[in-house]
């Protein structure tokens, strides 16, 4: 019942909030639901860490943008194609990594996001180069948006419930916990670290095709962004807490909330340096839920409830 109670508290939630502001706020949360769940798959359940999920977030949105302008299709035909472009991407960065150990998949996820950054910039017949993609914006009012990526969110969050309850989730588990292990007991751990990327890069895509339809304008600094994108799904997955299913919710939620309190200069109360600063709070913030929530928000959840809650110690007579 709990998350489905949580589903029509966010159904509703635009209706009582009708702002365009804070309309706009919650659509962003939500894209960060679903960009620090897919990476939380990866890296938290499956044990692969990407640095790079920016390559896929950015092809998703380079595909919407570029199924409009060059085919004049409708840019929304990216939401079903994005995806599965991304799939594509993972799949090729997995079968040249994933037989290797170490660190390599988190350096080639960092390299690929360049590497398309840098093909975007430079390659203007086809994306435009910095000039970036504009497209028109098929709705006025930000409620259809809301909607839109609420059921992507949904869907998100339901897909990595179902495979984590499920033999997939065991597999993906045991890799990340001993991949020789895993071996032993007949588990291929190629593939199924391939079918984690493949669900994560996926949903990762068609929040960058949606981010293109919602926008109406990328340009490869934007959506390839390593410090923008990459970095900061990592921050919601450590903040929320990693290998958890809420936690990236609750992570994008604090950042979102953070980042916008930061670049309003806490909503014009404090002097405008301080809108410069939001770097500076982000590692901070990293730096004490390391310290002492090493397990997240949600993750240590018991610890902080114990902490708020602490009954006062009573007198004895």
């Amino acid at each position: 019942m709990g998350p489905i109670f949580v589903f029509i508290l966010a159904a509703v939630l635009p209706l009582v909030v009708n702002h365009d502001y804070y309309q706009h706020l919650m659509i962003l949360v939500l894209i960060w639901v679903v960009i620090g769940s897919s990476w939380n798959l990866l890296a938290g359940y499956t044990g692969q860490v990407s640095f790079g999920h920016a390559a896929f977030f950015g092809i998703g949105a380079y595909t919407a943008g570029i199924l409009n302008t060059k085919l004049a299709l409708s840019p929304w035909w990216g939401m079903a194609f994005g995806g599965f472009t991304a799939i594509i991407l993972g799949v090729l960065i997995g079968y040249l990594c994933f037989r290797l150990r170490g660190p390599y998949f988190a350096l080639a996820t960092l390299a690929s996001g360049e590497i398309l950054r840098l093909i975007a910039n430079n390659w203007t017949d086809f994306t435009e180069g910095m000039v970036g993609i504009l497209i028109m914006q098929t709705f006025v009012s930000k409620l259809p948006y809301y909607y839109i990526i609420l059921c992507i969110a949904a869907g998100c969050i339901g897909v990595i419930y179902l495979a984590m309850n499920s033999k997939l989730g065991y597999y993906f588990v045991s890799i990340r916990e001993d991949q020789d292990a895993a071996a032993s007991l007949g588990i291929n751990t190629t593939l199924y670290k391939n079918v984690s990327l493949m669900i994560s890069s996926f949903f990762t895509g068609t929040a960058g095709a949606f981010y293109m339809n919602y926008m109406g304008f990328i340009d490869p600094s934007v959506v390839f962004s390593l410090h923008h994108i990459s970095i900061q799904a990592i921050l919601v997955g450590i903040i929320g807490g990693v290998a958890t299913l809420w936690g990236p919710a609750i992570g994008a939620l604090v950042m979102v909330g953070i980042q916008e309190l930061f670049r309003t200069a806490v909503f014009g109360l404090a002097p405008k340096w301080v809108s410069q600063g939001h770097a500076l709070a982000f590692g901070l913030l990293v730096v004490l839920t390391i310290l002492y929530l090493s397990n997240g928000l949600v993750g240590d959840w018991p610890k902080i409830k114990k902490v708020l809650f602490r009954k006062a110690p009573q007198e004895t007579s």
